[in-house]
């Protein structure tokens, strides 16, 4: 399903990058380690038209990936930055190309391709997701739960997101927090939509315990094994009953149709950020489709900027399952649009607006920004 008009050149002026630090409404622990408060940059991409936004979904800490907010901050400002301001005026579909010489740092092109892209379309009074190829205006919403104090502790926390009508639960596992969490909660909720996610936690040589899981009818087992055991869980597939999922393995088209290929996983989640951009991140949908693969939008506890673009992005028509797009008070008191996303029966709207369909809230932005930058030509 290629998208069917590309989206008109912009003369790039400024870009402009800014470091946030935005409280969380609580800590988000998981197999490798707890945030209380998101670190991220958000791109301003400043053209001759008008603004574009975007997000590089990056932590603070480089455990869930490579990328890390200093490391992007840097890469962004001495090569990515200055590749696109170099180049003046430039379609999104030109992006990808003329950033790739930059080995890696799929977070921050992303952030950069996605400020060019909601720029280009709001010159045009595009809305992202009719640009994606989105064929609904709602998509229903799960919500990830963190590691708790205790089994009790995480049924109470699910029970509260039950309570708001999120459609389905994902919870943190680890070695040692995974049987009798998931127990837990099954057993107080019965046959609810559950999933759970390993972030890397595991080895091949765990597969007897993670077997135990099928018990419970899971929707998925996400990430069991490190990003780079593609074979290891084509093995561990073999082994489970559970489906299985991958996340941080899928770095890009190619990596999905490698895990594809390998029988490594059955469902796939698409993060734009880790991808490299939301149009990698539209490939990645079209080859599952074809092979008949289910996919959800993973989140990165995105601001209202990158949750505007993550819910165009699950609008699309392979995205069959529940994703993380949950309301942004899930993670944020504040955030820094004017209109945050909220859930409604269960799920959220997909913005309608030009571009990403969100207006920022400035003096928000300003009251977490930590440092700023503004690069020209």
């Amino acid at each position: 399903m290629p998208i069917s008009r590309p989206a008109a050149p912009v003369t790039l002026e400024a870009i402009e990058l800014r470091v946030l630090h935005l409280p969380l409404v609580s800590p988000f622990t998981t197999s490798f380690g707890t945030e209380s408060v998101r670190e991220v940059i958000v791109v301003r991409a400043r053209t001759t038209d008008g603004d574009g936004w975007g997000e590089i979904v990056t932590s603070a800490e480089p455990y869930y990936s490579s990328e890390y907010t200093h490391g992007a901050w840097d890469v962004a400002q001495r090569f990515l930055a200055p590749a696109l301001l170099d180049a003046r005026t430039l379609a999104p579909d030109d992006v990808p190309r003329l950033l790739e010489p930059v080995v890696g740092h799929r977070m921050v092109k992303a952030g950069l391709e996605l400020a060019v892209l909601d720029a280009a379309l709001r010159a045009e009074s595009r809305p992202l997701g009719e640009y994606l190829g989105a064929t609904v205006d709602r998509v229903p919403s799960g919500v990830s739960v963190g590691i708790q104090r205790d089994p009790d502790a995480l049924v109470e926390a699910v029970g509260g997101y039950l309570d708001q009508g999120y459609v389905r639960i994902k919870i943190k596992i680890k070695p040692g927090r995974d049987l009798a969490d998931t127990a837990a909660v099954r057993d107080a909720f019965g046959g609810i939509r559950l999933q759970v996610d390993a972030n890397s936690a595991y080895t091949l040589a765990d597969a007897d315990l993670l077997a135990e899981l099928d018990r419970f009818d899971l929707l998925l087992i996400e990430q069991p094994l490190q990003e780079d055991d593609l074979v290891d869980h084509a093995a561990l597939a073999r082994r489970l009953r559970t489906p299985v999922c991958l996340d941080e393995s899928i770095t890009s088209l190619k990596a999905a149709a490698d895990a594809l290929a390998l029988g490594s996983a059955s469902v796939i989640n698409i993060k734009a950020g880790r991808v490299g951009g939301y149009l990698e991140a539209v490939r990645i949908h079209d080859l599952c489709r074809e092979a008949g693969v289910p996919v959800w939008c993973g989140g990165m506890l995105e601001t209202g900027i990158g949750r505007a673009a993550n819910a165009a992005l699950a609008a699309l028509p392979g995205f069959t399952l529940p994703g993380d797009v949950s309301a942004s008070d899930r993670f944020y008191t504040r955030d820094i649009v004017t209109d945050p996303i909220v859930l409604e029966d269960g799920h959220v709207r997909v913005p309608t607006g030009p571009g990403l369909g969100i207006d920022i809230d400035p003096i928000a932005l300003d009251d977490v920004t930590i440092d700023r930058v503004e690069l020209r030509r």
